[in-house]
């Protein structure tokens, strides 16, 4: 099933780049694991998964320690401050970025690792209530502030746009993303280049890669529907 399911992913991830214009190289799909034991990741993994997104940090720190070091763990979630120490070490690159006293933390904790960690700036492009992340017209003052830290490395911006029926719907959001991502690059700030932009997720990043999504983030189209009282 789980091979089924991946393949279906790939067809349709392949076929929005064709309809975009865009090579499949220039998207990176992101297995979101969360709930999924280690048995399935596994699976996923001897498919050729090796890009896997958690929400949770326990259950990443879990995780990365059952599985093969050439995982490459991308923090999808709320991050909070305490739990920073936790990761910082463990993941390639942190999604959802969005309040200074985060981006100070980061870089603390990335100093005492002597690494430099890649970060996306989380936007709630649609503004609901229910989410995270700096408005639209928050990102370029925000980057400009973090954009000094020497231990951390703005690379994209993220969204996690409304759940719709219609995918088609939510087609302005990743445009508005896209355009911020220039806005920001024709800025020229140091130490800033925003070459990610993470966005679309199972029901809509078909429509996300057409507007320049480069990652996708995939759970149930891959792993199926979520059993939360794991």
């Amino acid at each position: 099933m789980l091979k089924d399911q991946l393949e279906d992913v790939e067809q349709k991830i392949q076929a929005a780049c064709d309809r975009a214009g865009r090579n499949r190289d220039d998207v990176t799909l992101i297995a979101v694991s969360k709930t999924k034991p280690v048995e399935v990741l596994k699976e996923a993994y001897d498919l050729g998964i090796r890009v896997f997104g958690e929400n949770k940090v326990q259950e990443l720190t879990e995780k990365y320690e059952a599985l093969p070091r050439d995982i490459h763990w991308h923090m999808i979630g709320h991050l909070q401050t305490n739990k920073v120490k936790y990761i910082i070490d463990k993941v390639d690159l942190i999604h959802s970025v969005d309040s200074l006293k985060l981006a100070e933390t980061i870089e603390k904790e990335a100093a005492k690792h002597g690494k430099v960690m890649d970060i996306l700036v989380e936007v709630n492009v649609a503004e609901e209530e229910s989410k995270f992340g700096l408005k639209t017209e928050e990102v370029i003052p925000f980057i400009e502030k973090i954009s000094e830290f020497p231990h951390i490395r703005v690379k994209g911006l993220m969204t996690i746009a409304p759940f719709v029926e219609n995918p088609e719907k939510n087609r302005t959001v990743f445009a508005d993303l896209h355009k911020l991502s220039v806005d920001i690059n024709d800025k020229n700030i140091d130490n800033v280049t925003v070459s990610i932009l993470s966005m679309g997720m199972t029901n809509d990043y078909e429509v996300a890669i057409e507007e320049g999504a480069t990652m996708v983030r995939v759970g149930t189209g891959i792993f199926g529907a979520r059993n939360y009282a794991v």
